[in-house]
């Protein structure tokens, strides 16, 4: 297939070969796409950060592999610079990027320090506005952006804590930048997956009660793929969402329609109201 075929973008955030955005890379190579990839810096000369974006993505021959501090305008800007000498344009970027001290999201969200608050919020949330701006200018004919959510952000989900903040807030700036960057035929929208087994998710309590939750109580009575999302990114990535901008959209079996239990009492064979 080709549906990406011609076109180029940016995808920053991999952490190792299991994360949402390596699958989502996998779709958009077969699709014919050609990508760049951030890493986190380095802090020495044994390119750690470096060597482990490569075992994930050394075979696609990407144009650019450049490290990228999210938390530094300068660092940004640095980045995007290569990106348009050595790409020339863009036509999509996937933001795959959040962080959190360990610390502060651990625990209830009433114990999480301002520090972590702001470090969580910076990562999280504004790095999407700093990577819109300084991508802006590569998409001279339009194009899409897109990031990473969960439904923690919308909802309390036992465990996700101040990640939960995090989300909600990287859910309102896709509605902001998608009204900023309409005129430019750029648009912006959020991929909001369901629990699956990531880096990231090593990090929130009670994740393995997540997934039994999220496949009792969703309609399709089971939990995603990395696929499926991928899939589902790539739709929103490509032409064939041309009209759609200031999404969120859910990749979860429909756990998030749902107000109740739905046939998880079923399955659990419990009856909570009997006497």
């Amino acid at each position: 297939m080709s549906l990406f075929l011609g076109k180029k973008g940016i995808v920053m955030g991999i952490a190792n070969q299991y994360s949402i955005a390596t699958a989502l890379s996998q779709f958009l190579i077969q699709e014919g796409a050609s990508l760049g990839f951030s890493h986190l810096p380095d802090v020495d000369d044994r390119g750690k950060m470096k060597q482990r974006l490569l075992k994930v993505v050394e075979s696609w021959n990407p144009p650019v592999i450049e490290p990228c501090n999210a938390g530094s305008d300068d660092d940004i800007q640095k980045f995007f610079d290569v990106v348009g000498e050595k790409m020339g344009s863009l036509d999509f970027l996937v933001h795959s990027i959040a962080f959190a001290p360990l610390e502060d999201i651990k625990g209830p969200t009433l114990m999480a320090s301002r520090e972590g608050f702001k470090a969580a919020m910076d990562i999280s949330a504004y790095s999407l506005i700093a990577t819109a701006k300084a991508a802006r200018p590569l998409m001279k004919s339009g194009g899409s952006m897109l990031t990473i959510s969960y439904f923690g952000g919308e909802k309390v989900v036992a465990g996700y804590n101040m990640m939960g903040i995090c989300k909600a807030a990287l859910e309102a700036t896709v509605r902001y930048l998608a009204y900023d960057l309409g005129p430019d035929n750029i648009r912006v929208n959020a991929l909001s997956a369901g629990p699956l087994k990531t880096a990231a998710a090593s990090a929130i309590g009670d994740f393995n009660e997540m997934l039994g939750m999220n496949e009792a109580i969703a309609p399709l009575g089971r939990n995603v793929t990395k696929e499926e999302v991928a899939r589902s990114g790539g739709y929103l990535l490509s032409d064939l969402s041309s009209g759609v901008t200031g999404e969120t959209h859910h990749v979860d079996g429909g756990f998030h329609a749902m107000a109740g239990l739905g046939r998880a009492l079923e399955k659990w064979n419990y009856n909570p109201w009997k006497r």
